[in-house]
């Protein structure tokens, strides 16, 4: 990539590193289109560092370093015994194991600028188009409004999370709570912890699954006295606006709202609405946010380690010729809608329920 982005006059050499000329690159192409900086301005207002001197221009970023004789880091290059500049490997390796350009890019706020614009520029230079078609930046978490981190002593882990194994917790929390929770804030919000919110949002992932559960079972009438299909497009309007998930959420809720409205007897559902509320539930609830009941999550934990057992032993029972109990494991296994699928890498399962 260093070689390409050379041949292309938007790189140079110094003293065995290589520098990514921004102020070059800039006149073809826009240096800052991703965090809204302009080269000029950064020119402007970038000072001299110590041992900067080998760059043309201040904005200059490294695409290979010459190695030090201390470095512990160090490969042959046409250039020196160096290291590839830390930008670069990131668009290599999305490069390799993604393809060019691919479609997602996340990573925190604090990397848009100069590490996400860096990697715009120098895969712009050496491909000539841009390498990602949707950049996603996550803003950072808090804990009781201070930010989260070793050095406050307020670090805590999703295990510690889980178990309520950390001095800042009253309780442990379920994942599902876990995800419910981060679900109820934008992603480039900031996130605060804190036991109350945890707590609450404990509550209300609950209440969403009880009505979700409720709602499978309602009585139906000739009318509904709510819009069914008005509320679905109002969920796909926020998942499709830069995946407002609090906003889904909210929508979910006057799902909820009716649902208990309709089990009270102060509202109707006709039939159809009723399966168009159902299937709203299952699609944004469940499939797009990833919900699920604990219980059944609990019920999958079990169930995926029993079916590897089985299949296990279907597996020793053909590699022994053993025919009667293999062909038995599986016809009793079709009967239960579970339908296996021998293929070179091992046996697969689906419930067909």
């Amino acid at each position: 990539m260093i070689e390409k982005i050379i041949k292309k006059g938007f790189a140079y050499e110094t003293d065995g590193s290589v520098y990514f000329d921004v102020v070059a690159y800039n006149e073809k192409h826009h240096y800052g289109k991703l965090s809204g900086r302009v080269v000029e301005e950064l020119l402007d207002n970038t000072r001299a560092l110590e041992g900067q001197e080998e760059k043309k221009n201040a904005v200059d970023f490294a695409l290979w370093k010459k190695a030090q004789p201390e470095h512990i880091m160090r490969w042959p290059s046409p250039w020196s015994d160096g290291f590839p500049g830390w930008h670069l490997e990131c668009s290599t390796m999305g490069a390799k194991y993604l393809g060019s350009p691919f479609d997602i890019h996340g990573g925190g706020m604090d990397l848009l600028f100069p590490h996400h614009e860096c990697e715009i520029a120098q895969s712009q230079a050496s491909s000539g188009h841009e390498p990602v078609k949707y950049w996603m930046h996550n803003n950072m978490i808090t804990i009781d409004g201070k930010k989260m981190g070793k050095a406050y002593n307020n670090f805590i882990t999703l295990d510690q999370l889980f178990a309520g194994d950390h001095p800042l917790l009253h309780q442990a929390y379920p994942p599902m709570t876990i995800r419910f929770f981060i679900l109820q804030a934008h992603y480039r919000g900031t996130l605060d912890f804190s036991n109350d919110a945890l707590k609450a949002a404990e509550k209300g992932f609950k209440k969403l699954m009880t009505s979700i559960a409720t709602a499978k079972n309602l009585d139906t009438s000739d009318k509904s006295s709510s819009d069914i299909p008005a509320l679905v497009e109002k969920c796909d309007k926020a998942i499709k606006d830069d995946l407002s998930t609090s906003i889904l959420i909210s929508h979910l809720f006057e799902g909820v709202r009716i649902t208990n409205s309709v089990k009270m007897g102060e509202e109707t559902i006709s039939a159809d609405d009723l399966a168009i509320l159902n299937k709203m539930f299952e699609d944004y609830a469940m499939t797009i946010l990833g919900l699920q009941d604990e219980a059944d999550r609990a019920n999958n934990d079990l169930v995926n380690p029993l079916m590897e057992l089985i299949i296990d032993i279907r597996q020793e029972a053909r590699a022994n010729k053993n025919f009667d109990i293999s062909d038995k494991i599986r016809d009793a296994l079709s009967n239960m809608k579970i339908t296996t699928k021998d293929e070179k890498e091992g046996t697969s399962w689906t419930y067909d329920g």
